[in-house]
Parts: C-alpha cells; sequence; structure tokens
C-alpha cells in the first residue's frame, strides 16, 4: 500500500484505501462489485490499484466517451456484460419553447434531491434535447422526485435504444508552454493569458478544479497527467512535463479541450 501512496497526493490516499478493500472484497466473495459513478482521476487510481492483482476491471457511462462511469471489478471466471453496470439514462420531457435547460440547471436540481455527485453520471445537451445517466438503484425516486429543473416542470422518459443517445466529441489541442513554477495560478495564468491576480482570484473564488475537485489553493502543485478546468475558462490537462530550459524555466506540453457536435 505504501509503494501505491508514494505515487499519488495524500489526499487521495483515502479513496485508495477504499479501492483497496473493494478488491479485498472481490478477491474474499469471488464475486463482482460494481462502484458508484466515478470520474477519470478515480478510475485512473482504481487501475492502478488492481494493477496486477487477478482482478479484472471494466468501466461503463452508457454514453460513447462518458467521463463519469461506474466501474466493475470482478474476478477473472466473470465474463460482464453491458446490463450488469445497473445504469439507466433518461431523456428529459420539459417546455423547450420557453426555457433552454443548462448544465447547471440540471446538476443544481439534482442536488437538491440530496444526491451525491456519485449517483449519477454525464449530462448530455444537444439543443432542446438534455439526457442524463442515472444509477438504476436510484431511477424510482428521481422519476417520483426529479419533478422541476429551472423553474419548470420536467419529466423523464428512459432512453432504451442506443442510436438514441446524444453523443459529443472531443478534441484535445496539444501546446507547447514555460512558465516559472507549477503552480496551480502560475499555469492558469500562462495557459489562459491571464494575470496571476485573476488566477488567484479565480482560485480563491472557488472557480477552478484540479482533476475534478475544487482548489482553492492557488501554491497547489500541478502534475503530470493533471486535468485543470477554469469555470468559463475552459479545460487543459498536463501532458507531459517535458524538463527545464537555460533559464531554469519549466517546459510543459498541454492539452487543450475543444468540443464538438
Amino acid at each position: 500500500m505504501e509503494e501505491i501512496f508514494q505515487h499519488f497526493r495524500k489526499e487521495e490516499q483515502q479513496f485508495i484505501e477504499q479501492v483497496s478493500g473493494w478488491l479485498r472484497e472481490v478477491e474474499d466473495r469471488y464475486s463482482p462489485k460494481l462502484t458508484d459513478f466515478l470520474d477519470p482521476r478515480q478510475r485512473f487510481i482504481v487501475e492502478a490499484v488492481v494493477g496486477s492483482s487477478e482482478v479484472k476491471m471494466m468501466s461503463s457511462g452508457i454514453f460513447k466517451d462518458a467521463e463519469r462511469q461506474r466501474v466493475l471489478l470482478y474476478p477473472a471466471y466473470f465474463e460482464p456484460q453491458q446490463e450488469d453496470f445497473n445504469t439507466t439514462v433518461f431523456e428529459l420531457k420539459y417546455p423547450s419553447k420557453f426555457v433552454n435547460l443548462r448544465h447547471p440547471d440540471i446538476l443544481g436540481s439534482l442536488m437538491s434531491l440530496g444526491l451525491d455527485r456519485s449517483k449519477f453520471g454525464d449530462i448530455r445537451i444537444d439543443n432542446e434535447r438534455v439526457q442524463l445517466a442515472v444509477m438504476n438503484e436510484i431511477s424510482p425516486y428521481l422519476q417520483s422526485n426529479f419533478v422541476s429543473a429551472a423553474k419548470v416542470k420536467v419529466q423523464l422518459n428512459e432512453v432504451s435504444e442506443a442510436e438514441h443517445l446524444i453523443e459529443t466529441s472531443e478534441e484535445w489541442i496539444e501546446e507547447s508552454y514555460t512558465v516559472s513554477s507549477m503552480r496551480l495560478d502560475t499555469v492558469m495564468s500562462s495557459v489562459f493569458n491571464i494575470s496571476r491576480q485573476k488566477a488567484s482570484s479565480l482560485i480563491h473564488g472557488g472557480k477552478a478544479k484540479v482533476n475534478w475537485t475544487v482548489q482553492e489553493q492557488p501554491s497547489f502543485e500541478l502534475q503530470e497527467s493533471d486535468l485543470m478546468s477554469v469555470r468559463s475558462l475552459g479545460r487543459v490537462k498536463i501532458i507531459m512535463i517535458e524538463g527545464r530550459t537555460k533559464k531554469d524555466k519549466i517546459r510543459l506540453q498541454i492539452g487543450r479541450l475543444e468540443q464538438r457536435k
């Protein structure tokens, strides 16, 4: 366990211990274990903990290239099927002539029902169409209680055919930068072309996330594979730290997200 800890941040140790518990459960019971929806960083940690053990893993978020997916950990004899992920996609029926629902509207309404973010997956929006992936375990609760968003009435209709799912594609544009340090505010300032003061203000205002978690410390040190997202500015991932220049600056290879419908 200590060998794994040294490769991750201290605040991730609790999740690593939880994953280790899942593995022991699969090994002891010799039966599959299904997680809630995990973000890509969490799935990366699961993969690292699983390592070369005899436990296998597979993930699914129903949508193509889903960001949030449920992970199935299972013994070698088990052959996973899509239905083993116990996930349903709903499409929202609402008066689209009068209002266009946005991602924060849907997310806020779901959270107001007392649901943890891990209980539902991606929220996809394509013009007037809105779809969301949810755990089967909470589907009946949602159908009874998720009745409004942005002050308009909504109704959930199950999407049963894969060809009716909303598809989005992502393209990461690679760029090179030199920065004086890997501090969050320093990297933000460089890649988003804003002042350090502006970057610090956004961070203190809770508008910056690292690996899907709000990070309010400008001095937070970024590492390779980290994903940084800043509200209204976009998403960037640290692909590679390439070394230092003659003036002791850090050379970075980053990816900038472009979304296409």
